[in-house]
């Protein structure tokens, strides 16, 4: 098949909208399906660059601006010509069209209208809803999107989500039913990527790894707050890990200092693709302490599909719906729970073990083969 993966932002950009696309792409190319990636213009406002979506076609029909919403500083884009989305709409002419929702009336909500008008049902179009708002405005500002919506959306053939809780927000918010796709994990390629194993406990400090934005909504300085309140008699055993970068980056530097914790945690920057597996399976708890405006957790995924020991997230839904399980998600506000509960683990091996165990199990649900299964029933193939 043709499939035309279309979200309103750009690529060239590391938010969970993108990486979804991105991984989504590639299953879809591996199955034997020809993929483009449809987007607004990158941050050079010129032709799309497949690295941007890991090699993947890009295609950019629009142009857009700079807003904040849930959280993250986004593009939006601005009218798109009818046109421009014609011709490519003749020339490609896809069997797919899979719409990143919530979507713009001005880029994505004029890609489905003029599909319907040029190609007519020939063309299945759906949505996956990948977002959860982050606080009231947010959620205010997507029910306000939702009646804007409400006759484009009825050209949509079906709607998939990326969680319970993010298919929950679409039954609210929209008024619409859907099935859950998650973002596909390729578990045992992640795994192969880490091929060393960790040392026995004894023989070397426990190692505690954050990987991710350093923005606020992902709980960093909360988890320099909670290494500080462990006991100081677990300082000697243990080394913190934060790899990743943003605008928080220099807060958190200070605030180590402030804390005397240079000799426990260390800032580590950017991480190539390339680490990400074998940095994440180094971890013997991997600590996500997101607040909110998640609605999945792909690092959460990854990080058990790259064999971490245990992965610690923060209670919001989509972390929640990921781990399913009490005894490591963390409300990263109130140091002395999450502290507790990292002490607690680093105390006891056979719950890191159980633990481990289970997520194992949990993470084999969002491997490739299964939500491609799903995706082929959302694009109408049985």
């Amino acid at each position: 098949m043709r499939i035309a993966l279309l979200l309103d932002d750009s690529m060239d950009r590391p938010d969970g909208v993108q990486q979804f696309v991105t991984s989504l792409g590639h299953t879809l190319v591996s199955a034997g399906h020809e993929v483009v990636v449809v987007c607004s213009a990158g941050s050079d406002g010129e032709d799309g660059d497949p690295a941007a979506a890991g090699g993947l076609p890009v295609v950019p029909l629009a142009r857009n601006m700079g807003v904040s919403f849930n959280g993250n500083r986004l593009r939006t884009p601005l009218p798109a010509d009818k046109a421009r989305i014609r011709a490519w709409l003749e020339e490609f002419r896809p069997d797919v069209i899979h719409v990143q929702t919530p979507h713009s009336p001005a880029f994505a909500g004029r890609v489905v209208r003029e599909a319907r008008r040029v190609l007519g049902d020939s063309v299945r179009i759906v949505g996956t809803f990948v977002i959860l708002p982050d606080g009231g405005f947010s959620a205010a500002s997507t029910r306000a999107l939702g009646a804007a919506l409400r006759g484009n959306l009825k050209r949509f053939d079906a709607f998939s989500a990326l969680s319970e809780p993010a298919a929950d927000f679409a039954r609210k918010a929209f008024k619409i039913e859907c099935t859950v796709t998650p973002h596909p994990i390729p578990v045992d390629g992640f795994r192969a990527q880490a091929r060393l194993d960790r040392l026995p406990d004894e023989q070397r400090p426990l190692t505690l790894s954050f990987l991710g934005r350093f923005v606020p909504r992902k709980g960093v300085l909360e988890f320099i707050e909670a290494i500080d309140a462990l006991p100081r008699e677990v300082h000697p055993y243990i080394r913190v890990r934060m790899a990743g970068r943003g605008p928080l980056l220099d807060k958190a530097r200070r605030l180590i200092a402030s804390k005397f914790l240079r000799g426990v945690i260390s800032l580590e920057g950017y991480l190539p693709e390339s680490d990400k597996a074998q940095f994440l399976h180094d971890a013997d708890l991997a600590v996500f302490p997101a607040m909110s405006g998640e609605s999945f957790g792909i690092v959460v995924a990854e990080a058990m599909a790259a064999g971490a020991g245990v992965v610690i997230g923060g209670d919001n839904p989509g972390y929640r719906y990921v781990l399913q399980d009490d005894a490591v998600l963390v409300d990263p506000k109130d140091t002395a729970a999450f502290a507790q509960t990292l002490t607690t683990l680093l105390a006891d091996p056979a719950e890191r073990t159980r633990i481990h165990e289970a997520q194992q199990r949990r993470v084999r649900e969002f491997d490739v083969p299964v939500v491609l299964a799903s995706i082929m029933e959302l694009y109408g193939v049985a």
